[in-house]
């Protein structure tokens, strides 16, 4: 079984070594599970939002971009009706019966999520047919990077490789992933995780025209400009977050309705504070004003970017964090706000960026539980998870890139 080419290797992950151990390990071990002398290869990323935290529900917009941790298959057909994919880590084999999704329970885990897929691929116009697959991810899980939406992703380009003779587009893949949260994973989630593992590179996105979501590639590397992105997870809380989730987005649109609009980007911050009096609940109001400044940061941080301006780039960041700590209020959960894993380690975080003067920090993805992320000096950033590692531990410090490539075969 012939693994990804050196060449290939080195154009997805900037070297052929560690990457060619990992494919040959996988390809042994999908050979051994299914049989198949023969596989395709396909990779999907996970992704960092660098700013535009939770803009794309109501059609904002976002800068993101893909990692350099990915989940990556080895996948053949099989021709038949069935799903069979085995991810590496976990005991169960996922399957699912293409011509028996509603038999597939509603709620929750990946079987849902799978079978989700397959349904919303069908109701956008796409064929799906049986497949053998064997996956394995160093996509951090529950922490904020969407080890989810990397899935959802992998799963979008063997669909599109074996029975769409690839004519879908990464926008097709968003839709399916999000019809799949939404309706088999009863999460209001948007399309930004997966548009961004998808495309791939540092990427603008504007998701004012609903299902087709705009985006523009973006010139741009922190590394290039003396600093290192560091994730760092801060401890997954015990509650179930979901409800914190979809309340952000559910209030949103409350406030858009008080407005005369369903969603907050048909309207303008102006109208807001004219009729915020008529809107009850001011916390729906606060994050209305998180959403519509968001976006003027997104904006100009796009600009900085085609500008060189570091300075102000790392400025919009951390006023983008700041914000979406007091405005939208997603840095600790109320079913128990004595755990505040998120607002204790940006705390912690900012003493060490204020010591030596450089460098930013701000919650990561949906927050409430999970992860930060930080902007660090390339000098510093053996100091600062060395500093961080005392609090969190050392395997939860994960110094990354942005990679530029998305969710593609091998």
């Amino acid at each position: 079984m012939n693994i990804p080419s050196n060449e290939r290797l080195e154009k997805v992950y900037g070297e052929g070594v560690e990457s060619a151990a990992r494919f040959t390990a996988l390809a042994e071990n999908f050979k051994k599970r299914y049989g198949h002398d023969e596989a395709e290869f396909f990779s999907s990323p996970g992704r960092t939002e660098l700013i535009g935290n939770h803009t794309d529900h109501n059609g904002g917009k976002v800068i993101a971009g893909s990692i350099d941790l990915d989940t990556i298959g080895a996948a053949h057909s099989n021709n038949s009706s069935i799903i069979h994919i085995t991810s590496e880590g976990y005991k169960k084999e996922i399957t699912v019966d293409i011509e028996k999704l509603d038999s597939v329970k509603k709620g929750g885990g990946t079987e849902a999520l799978l079978a989700g897929m397959m349904e919303g691929a069908q109701k956008f116009g796409f064929q799906i047919g049986g497949f053998d697959a064997y996956v394995s991810t160093n996509v951090i899980a529950a922490a904020g990077v969407s080890s989810s939406a990397s899935f959802e992703m992998l799963v979008c380009t063997i669909v599109n490789h074996f029975f769409n003779e690839g004519t879908m587009s990464c926008a097709d893949y968003a839709k399916i992933g999000q019809y799949a949260e939404n309706v088999y994973w009863n999460k209001a989630s948007g399309m930004m995780d997966q548009m961004a593992c998808a495309v791939g590179g540092p990427v603008l996105f504007d998701f004012s025209n609903g299902s087709q979501p705009e985006y523009k590639p973006l010139d741009f590397s922190f590394q290039s400009k003396g600093y290192r992105l560091v994730i760092v997870n801060t401890g997954k809380g015990h509650a179930d977050l979901s409800e914190e989730y979809s309340g952000i987005p559910n209030e949103m649109k409350e406030a858009a309705k008080v407005l005369g609009v369903n969603i907050l980007c048909e309207t303008n911050l102006e109208n807001l504070l004219a009729h915020a009096d008529e809107i009850p609940n001011d916390r729906a109001v606060l994050r209305a004003i998180h959403f519509f400044e968001e976006n003027r940061r997104v904006e100009e941080m796009a600009a900085a970017i085609e500008q060189d301006d570091t300075d102000k780039i790392l400025r919009l960041v951390n006023e983008s964090g700041t914000s979406s700590w007091e405005l939208l209020q997603n840095c600790y959960s109320l079913q128990n706000c004595k755990e505040q894993k998120i607002s204790l380690t940006l705390a912690l975080t900012q003493l060490f960026l204020n010591k030596i003067g450089k460098g930013v920090c701000r919650v990561h993805g949906g927050g409430f539980a999970g992860v930060i992320m930080s902007l660090v000096p390339l000098e510093e950033v053996d100091n600062y998870v060395k500093y961080i590692s005392k609090y969190v531990g050392e395997s939860n410090v994960y110094p990354m890139n942005i990679r530029p490539v998305g969710a593609v075969r091998i």
